[in-house]
């Protein structure tokens, strides 16, 4: 759930679709689920790069496309555990 910005609703992978939009009140959550894309040029060709002025964008397999996501973005990678499967590591690079 995306409770943190008040929406109730179960937030699935936009796997099939791209994108899925999350409307609240006060702002748009674009999830968007790049696997499917062969690079940045797809991203570019239906208007991806839109949606990052108009709400907050949250990219499954951003490294698909990272040459052309904004430099202020926040990257959040998950490793997992070489023991243990049900271990991940998560690490955050905040940008420029």
């Amino acid at each position: 759930m995306l409770s943190f910005w008040n929406l109730e609703e179960e937030a699935s992978s936009p796997t099939f679709t791209i994108v899925n939009e999350h409307k609240t009140e006060s702002l748009t959550i674009y999830h968007f689920d790049v696997y499917r894309l062969s690079g940045p040029e797809e991203f570019l060709a239906f208007g991806g790069p839109e949606y990052f002025e108009n709400g907050i964008c949250v990219i499954e397999w951003g490294e698909i496309i990272e040459s052309i996501l904004p430099a202020h973005c926040i990257k959040i990678k998950f490793k997992k555990d070489q023991n243990n499967e049900n271990i991940r590591y998560i690490s955050v690079d905040e940008g420029e």
